[in-house]
């Protein structure tokens, strides 16, 4: 084996706090070496050591050899490393430029390279904005972008996440392409599945630490497979909340307006789980930000209570801001980087509910705890947390504003198997307690099984199937959502049943 990168001996501080204490990590040609551990156990800090690149103020100790070329990057959350004012086109020709070669040829090592991230179309994503596509299709541009780089080392942070069951398989695909190609690759992730198909080594870390590796086969067990369990007890469905009549929708493209939705239908009611299930750009993300007024390019209506809500989020009351709440697949964009992240969750209710200053930080602190952050982790800034710790984060904020829907787009993806389990459970709580709709877009079959108590089905912009959970799981009809089926992992660990 050909050691093409290593890590000896790494300590990283921040503020006298070691986040990643004493680790080793060794990048052959040709394997793939995965990273495993909990939200915050210094998996992408480690990784991003390999790029010299470590959290601001940080105390940095050990050693750590790259080769000469570039060491290529997918991070968890792709937007971060895409710029939002210009097209994918433009980005990636830029990377093939370096190359050199005439403009058809650019253009070509391009479009490969959109076809080996399995990104579907890859000309009509070439001529969208990063902000006009799925989380999902952004993370296949920034493989897409490593791939094109010609790196000997490639990180991949979390790069299933966000991707549905059958897009994951790609990757998975393709990950292993790349490592037959004679590329290291290091795999940071929470998805064990992904772990077991494409590890040679496996390295675990926790509190900073690594506390076990080895061979794949002797590290993890071997998969369980099984079909997603409903765990829910159906309901009467109550007062309807929020619905959509006849929603169109459009993105604006060089070659003019795309259709992304068609004539969609859709209805929550107070306390219900309304899962938005389908494909990466299947528009269940689209969806979402119509409701919430993030998206205002669309024909049709949403409406609140019986009342059409203004398609514009700036266009909104207070009082509708707060009743329609939206947590984001991209944790980490959603917050201020220099401010400590206790203050913004506190200030969601001081802005929205009026609450008084003092009462909103406990119950900030309060809600925080909840989800597993301590008072010392939210006292910190956004950079200073795992991407799980923020996503867990952005949840309170919302919840602060006292949402009567709160639609989440893809939040358990980038959490370990514990703290997934702790969200799903804290989710189905809220709609028993204080009758919140939510709307949960997701790929994971797993989780809307245990949580929804309907799901829609998307593909190519149209519902193509919706009904009751436990009907659609065990009883699936069209061709989608026996293909998502099919490829579903594990079960997750149900939350309470829901009654």
């Amino acid at each position: 084996m050909t050691l093409v990168a290593h890590v000896r001996d790494l300590r990283v501080k921040i503020g006298g706090r070691a986040i990643v204490d004493g680790v080793s990590l060794a990048a052959h040609a040709g394997r793939i070496t995965a990273v495993i551990g909990p939200s915050g156990s210094g998996k992408t800090t480690t990784g991003l050591a390999l790029l010299g690149e470590y959290p601001a103020g940080a105390v940095v100790d050990g050693e750590v050899r790259t080769p000469a070329g570039p060491v290529g990057y997918i991070p968890q959350h792709p937007a971060s490393v895409l710029n939002p004012a210009r097209r994918v086109g433009a980005l990636l020709t830029d990377i093939a430029a370096r190359q050199g070669g005439h403009r058809r040829e650019r253009r070509s090592r391009v479009e490969q390279a959109l076809r080996l991230a399995r990104m579907p179309n890859p000309e009509a994503v070439l001529r969208r904005f990063p902000h006009q596509l799925s989380g999902g299709q952004q993370q296949r541009v920034v493989l897409a972008q490593a791939l094109l780089l010609g790196a000997r080392v490639i990180v991949a942070d979390e790069p299933t996440t966000g991707q549905d069951v059958l897009t994951k398989q790609g990757i998975v695909a393709e990950l292993a392409a790349v490592a037959a190609q004679d590329i290291a690759v290091i795999l940071l992730s929470h998805d064990l599945d992904v772990v077991r198909e494409l590890a040679d080594e496996i390295v675990v870390m926790q509190a900073g630490k690594v506390v076990d590796r080895g061979p794949a086969s002797s590290v993890l067990d071997g998969p369980v497979p099984g079909k997603p369990r409903v765990a829910r007890t159906p309901r009467p469905r109550g007062p309807m909340r929020l619905e959509t009549r006849n929603l169109t929708a459009r993105h604006r493209t060089t070659q003019g307006a795309a259709e992304v939705l068609s004539d969609i239908e859709v209805s929550l009611t107070a306390g219900e789980c309304l899962a938005l299930v389908g494909r990466s750009g299947s528009g269940k993300t689209t969806l979402g930000r119509c409701l919430a007024g993030l998206h205002r390019a669309y024909e049709g209506t949403v409406l609140l209570d019986g009342l059409p809500l203004p398609r514009s989020l700036r266009s909104r009351t207070r009082v509708e801001l707060a009743a329609v709440q939206y947590v984001f697949q991209d944790a980490k964009a959603a917050f201020d980087e220099l401010r400590p992240v206790l203050d913004q969750v506190a200030r969601s209710a001081v802005r929205l509910r009026g609450a008084a200053p003092g009462d909103a930080r406990r119950t900030a602190l309060s809600t925080l705890g909840d989800f597993g952050l301590s008072e010392d982790l939210a006292g910190r800034r956004p950079a200073e947390l795992s991407g799980g710790e923020l996503q867990r984060a952005a949840l309170a904020r919302a919840l602060l504003a006292g949402p009567r829907v709160l639609i989440c787009d893809e939040i358990t993806s980038g959490l370990d198997a514990t703290a997934r389990a702790t969200i799903l459970d804290s989710l189905a709580r809220l709609g028993e307690t204080n009758e919140l709709g939510l709307v949960f877009i997701t790929h994971d079959l797993t989780a809307a099984a245990v949580l929804a108590d309907r799901i829609a089905v998307l593909d190519a912009g149209r519902i193509v199937e919706a009904g009751p959970a436990g009907q659609l799981i065990e009883m699936p009809q069209h061709t989608v959502t026996k293909e998502l089926l099919s490829a579903s992992p594990t079960a997750v660990p149900a939350p309470a049943p829901r009654c």
